[in-house]
């Protein structure tokens, strides 16, 4: 494979450039891959720093791109197959190690979805996901383009350019879209209405405080040792829901869950109603048409079928 890959490039380029401008601007793909997880990082990390340790990860650009210098353009006149085989084993080694930090940066976006994956996100977070999540696929389509275009010409040289221009103007416009130039990792911030929101989330959620018939937003505050008013203004902030309907949301859903199990057939819907939280099976009903927009009988009735 290396010995075709070095063939192709070099019957490309070998008669037309200086060998030093064929390594060096081949060594600079050994830069874009660094400074992509650099900013995926960025954009990801509150306060984030560029340490010296990072600076390692530029050691193979370095070596690269002092080696063009020494490369003879005599190398290229001939058919040399040992040239060949060097030559195609850097070109190899260059394109995975952009694979790599286009699969690594990847790795760092999706495991911040996973981690705020329960966690209410604000406008700015959604926006940076999707702004990374396009520009990893935007590499992806460029790195393929330009792979397949070295190995014995499988795609035609045009294509690697044009795809990289649509690529680039794609990008702009997303960048745009989501106004990321306004932005950055301190989004992701832990700030002190989401750490309690999070908490409240925790306690009803979690610990299935909303099952408690008793369960009211004083008892809720004092839980978490805020005021009432703070509580119900997070509330209302990060589950877009007053406090009531953020209870009555997460009893409705094990509601469901008990109307439609085929081991629960023998309780009535009253029963079902006060063991998930509900004083009242008039309250139980106003509270499942809110959100499901039918009554549990139907409800029950149309998933049994």
């Amino acid at each position: 494979m290396a010995f075709r890959i070095g063939k192709s490039v070099m019957l490309n380029f070998g008669g037309d450039l200086e060998p030093l401008f064929i390594f060096a601007g081949l060594a600079f793909l050994l830069v874009i891959g660094p400074l992509l997880r650099w900013y995926v990082l960025a954009m990801t990390r509150p306060n984030f720093k560029l340490h010296k340790s990072y600076y390692l990860e530029l050691v193979p650009f370095v070596f690269i791109f002092i080696l063009s210098f020494f490369i003879n353009k005599n190398w290229f006149d001939t058919n040399n197959k040992q040239v060949i085989i060097l030559f195609g084993s850097v070109l190899i080694f260059i394109y995975l190690h952009l694979a790599f930090y286009i699969f690594s940066s990847g790795r760092i976006v999706y495991n911040l979805k996973k981690k705020n994956k329960n966690s209410v996100q604000t406008k700015s977070q959604i926006s940076i996901i999707a702004w990374l999540n396009a520009v990893i696929i935007g590499f992806i389509v460029i790195w393929v383009s330009y792979f397949l275009n070295i190995i014995d010409d499988t795609v035609p040289y045009i294509t690697g350019p044009i795809v990289y221009s649509i690529a680039i103007y794609f990008l702009s416009y997303k960048a745009f879209q989501f106004k990321v130039t306004d932005i950055d990792g301190d989004v992701f911030k832990l700030n002190d209405k989401t750490a309690l929101f999070n908490k409240i989330s925790k306690l009803v959620i979690d610990k299935k405080l909303y099952l408690e018939t008793d369960l009211s937003l004083s008892s809720v505050s004092k839980l978490i040792g805020k005021t009432t008013q703070t509580t119900s203004e997070v509330i209302n902030q990060y589950a877009k829901q007053n406090f009531n309907d953020f209870i009555n949301y997460h009893r409705i859903q094990d509601a469901k869950k008990l109307l439609l199990d085929v081991n629960s057939t023998n309780f009535t819907i009253s029963s079902i109603a006060f063991d998930i939280g509900f004083s009242s099976l008039s309250s139980f009903n106003s509270a499942f048409k809110k959100f499901e927009n039918t009554t549990p009988s139907s409800y029950r009735n149309t998933g049994s079928v």
